[in-house]
């Protein structure tokens, strides 16, 4: 065997061993079924998770943390503090859900995903306490397990700072084991609605549920209803709460650079000013996050301590964040965003009003079938004609039919609309419509965005 063979070969089982780690990780008990099953005070605690840690050595007490909930931007503003960190020279973990085409993109340390024998050796540390619960009756959840080898791999690279996005909710995500040095809560809306309840007060008592007892709290812009929750989880917990456009105020307005449409703002918080900063995420709503991830990071010591305005400018320039408003150049252009509910509908039409008022264009629309897609579906139909729109339908078990998109369309007095058995049939003929100076926008559902990226190779 030649030296390259030996190479090829030692590749080839790294691979093996790889998929055979994720092959153990997927047959534990799927997060989206139990989360519609489970996901309740009388029947879902964190004493599982607490377990699956403390067998692995509880690296969560081994973390200094950012802990992100919301119902809107907790991804985006996630993703803000960590560039923020990282452009410190902080070694910055970021630990985000779902994932759009890789799963470890949900495992990043600076600029780099967990790498796949890494993920590999953090799965088989794991399975014998993973199968010794399973024995007992108690299965750790596929988030719960995923959250616990985030952790862990967390610990292993020393990160100064770690940034983690709860998954679902707050008070009983897997995440809330953490205790942070600062908490944030985004913008809440009517989201999960089956497991978080029905009302944005019953929904923001989920989300405040990551408040802990003297640690500080940033939180965006809420409805009244919910922000009055916020407000009294913090002062029965001693927490000190900052307010995004009370004590944290912001200015901003469209802009492009270097060929990127996005946003210029400046941000004030109640100890700086952050002047000139270019976002190259559109809608004013990211400089919300943005204004939010600022105010959280000033919260953070470490952080606080190396945060300059200008090293701010360079790091939210930089930023990075597919599927969340990602504009892809080309003829046409493609606006891709993960909108799932009638809110982030609402943010994601306001932008392209704002940033895109004279092209022609067109949607691309699929969603899972359990989500609001009468909510998203009346966002839609308000809008001035679409050139187009095409209902198509992703891979995902729980997607809405195409079929049955256009007749909840044709409901609201929208017939015009169209069908396509694939994404990649759904883009061709949306494309087809707009020419090659139009838009097309992609939206509905991450599930949707994570496929379209594929057919764009992204």
């Amino acid at each position: 065997m030649t030296a390259r063979d030996d190479q090829t070969a030692r590749h080839g089982d790294t691979a093996r061993a790889y998929e055979a780690a994720l092959g153990y990780l997927f047959s534990a008990t799927d997060y989206e079924k139990m989360r519609r099953v489970r996901y309740n005070a009388d029947t879902f605690s964190l004493d599982r998770m607490r377990r699956l840690l403390a067998a692995l050595g509880d690296p969560h007490r081994r973390l200094r943390a950012v802990h992100v909930a919301g119902t809107k931007g907790k991804g985006s503003t996630a993703a803000m503090v960590h560039r923020l960190a990282v452009a410190t020279g902080l070694r910055t973990g970021l630990y985000t859900s779902p994932h759009l085409v890789d799963i470890r993109e949900r495992i990043c340390v600076d600029d780099s995903l967990i790498a796949p024998d890494a993920l590999a050796a953090l799965i088989r540390r794991a399975r014998p306490h993973v199968d010794r619960m399973r024995a007992e009756g108690d299965a750790p959840t596929f988030f719960e397990i995923f959250t616990a080898l985030a952790l862990d791999h967390f610990v292993r690279e020393r990160v100064d700072l770690a940034v983690a996005e709860v998954g679902l909710g707050g008070r009983l995500d897997a995440t809330n084991v953490l205790r942070p040095e600062v908490s944030v809560i985004t913008a809440i809306s009517l989201d999960h609605t089956a497991q978080l309840g029905t009302t944005l007060a019953e929904i923001a008592g989920e989300k405040a549920g990551i408040v802990k007892r003297g640690v500080p709290v940033v939180s965006q812009p809420q409805p009244e209803g919910a922000g009055r929750v916020i407000d009294r989880a913090c002062r029965e917990a001693g927490a000190s709460l900052t307010v995004v456009g009370r004590d944290v105020t912001y200015a901003w307005s469209p802009a492009e650079q270097a060929g990127r449409p996005g946003g210029l703002l400046t941000v004030q918080t109640p100890t700086g000013t952050y002047a000139d900063l270019f976002l190259p995420l559109m809608g004013e709503h990211q400089a919300v996050n943005a204004a939010t991830a600022l105010a959280a990071a000033e919260q953070v010591p470490v952080l606080a301590a190396r945060l300059t305005p200008e090293g701010a400018r360079e790091a939210l320039a930089r930023l990075d964040w597919p599927g969340r408003m990602q504009y892809v150049p080309g003829s046409p252009a493609v606006l891709l965003d993960g909108a799932h509910n009638r809110a982030s509908m609402e943010r994601l039409l306001e932008a392209v009003a704002v940033h895109f008022p004279e092209r022609r264009t067109a949607v691309v629309f699929a969603a899972a079938a359990d989500k609001d897609v009468d909510g998203m579906l009346e966002v839609l139909a308000r809008r001035e004609p679409w050139a187009a729109i095409v209902f198509t339908r992703t891979t995902h078990p729980r997607a809405a039919e195409p079929e049955d998109l256009v007749r909840r369309y044709g409901a609201l007095g929208e017939a015009d609309a169209a069908t396509a058995g694939t994404v990649a049939e759904a883009l061709g003929g949306a494309g087809e419509v707009v020419g090659a100076d139009g838009l097309v926008v992609v939206c509905g559902s991450l599930y949707l965005v994570g496929e379209a990226m594929g057919s764009f190779d992204l």
